[in-house]
């Protein structure tokens, strides 16, 4: 376990224009001997929240407040796609992520996660996974795949982010919905990450499908609010990031069957005063985080580099800083630690959301102001 206290930045201020695509150029900087430009190429209205690469040109975005649109790279331009179907749009609920089957046949599905009304139970919302194929500017064939039992009169804690493994398994976060307890309460899927297949049905070889009482989709548990996830094929990893209460937010190597603490570990304090959250920050029988943040970044999503772009930071984990505005980049090790740290674009002063890897390897991310940038390789 590794527990960091400091913080880097390498981004340095400039003013250019990009004369082939109209982005405007915000920063150069340097990282691990490359040198970068980060570049602003859209703005929208609304929170963008989960991001998929339909192809070189394309980005289909997700948007909390219900909508998701399609933005043409080239040119900046927006266009909304009909076929969303209604999403509770209230608190930290909305329109979640979104991802692209990683191995499609044919036209891929894109799979959505989302607040949803719970029939029968007024005020109430679960986290909900579907998934739909797109046409034009039209969602088709819109598939509900799960509603979880996590039904919460609460307006937190829905999660959500999605990860595909390299076996035709979908794994999908969901927060414990405000109730501390949810975490290590195997009959509601709150404070736990899900493993299905692609059509939304259980693998046999889920850990708790002949658990009595356990729900057959729970993939690992004890989990605050998970909201990133991001698969290493190489390696056969799963890393999540959540958010811990004040203090304490957590990467984690999830592994099936496993509980990650939440909430009787934490290195987490009460909002209301500097009392410990749990009973201890590890304990026997639980697994503990390889990396904890002090004070809290709050954590917006989590990205594994793959690319060529940026050759010194393939195989590193970044993360979306919410609180502490800035883009997070680690470095996991062979044996699972995580030894290094670097805190990129702090000038920048955005909530970073969602981050994505293009096709050519560069890194798109979304701001909760609305905007879509990207961090290519400087010409400079």
């Amino acid at each position: 376990m590794f527990i960091s206290y400091s913080f880097v930045s390498y981004a340095y201020a400039s003013a250019a224009t990009d004369s082939e695509t109209s982005s405007t150029i915000l920063f150069t900087g340097s990282s691990q001997g490359m040198p970068y430009q980060v570049e602003r190429i859209a703005q929208q209205q609304g929170t963008p929240w989960g991001m998929a690469f339909v192809d070189d040109q394309h980005l289909l975005v997700t948007f909390r407040e219900g909508k998701a649109m399609l933005l043409n790279l080239d040119s900046g331009d927006w266009q909304q796609l009909s076929g969303v179907p209604h999403v509770a749009v209230y608190g930290q609920g909305g329109l979640l992520d979104v991802a692209k089957e990683p191995k499609p046949s044919g036209k891929p599905w894109y799979y959505f996660t989302y607040s949803q009304s719970v029939t029968g139970k007024s005020g109430q919302a679960a986290t909900a996974l579907a998934r739909a194929k797109l046409e034009g500017n039209r969602l088709i064939q819109w598939q509900e795949l799960l509603v979880t039992q996590s039904a919460s009169d609460t307006s937190r804690h829905f999660g959500s982010r999605i990860a595909f493994d390299q076996n035709d398994h979908l794994f999908f976060s969901v927060g414990d919905r405000g109730h501390r307890p949810n975490g290590q309460d195997m009959t509601t899927h709150a404070g736990k990450i899900l493993r299905l297949n692609l059509d939304g049905s259980v693998p046999e070889d889920n850990p708790f499908v002949r658990t009595p009482n356990a729900l057959h989709e729970i993939w690992s548990l004890g989990h605050r609010n998970p909201q990133g996830m991001a698969y290493d094929s190489t390696t056969g990893r799963l890393w999540s990031i959540e958010h811990g209460p004040r203090g304490g937010d957590e990467i984690n190597l999830i592994r099936k069957g496993v509980n990650y603490g939440w909430p009787v570990t934490s290195h987490g304090k009460e909002y209301w005063g500097p009392v410990d959250v749990g009973e201890a920050t590890e304990k026997a029988g639980i697994e503990s985080p390889k990396k904890v943040y002090i004070p809290s970044i709050a954590p917006g999503s989590l990205m594994l580099y793959t690319g060529s772009s940026f050759p010194a930071w393939r195989g590193n984990l970044f993360s979306g800083a919410l609180k502490l505005r800035h883009l997070n980049r680690v470095e996991p090790q062979a044996d699972g630690s995580i030894r290094h740290e670097e805190r990129l674009l702090e000038s920048l002063d955005e909530r970073i959301r969602a981050l994505a890897q293009s096709p050519e390897g560069w890194i798109y991310f979304s701001t909760d102001s609305g905007g879509i940038y990207r961090i290519r390789p400087s010409d400079q």
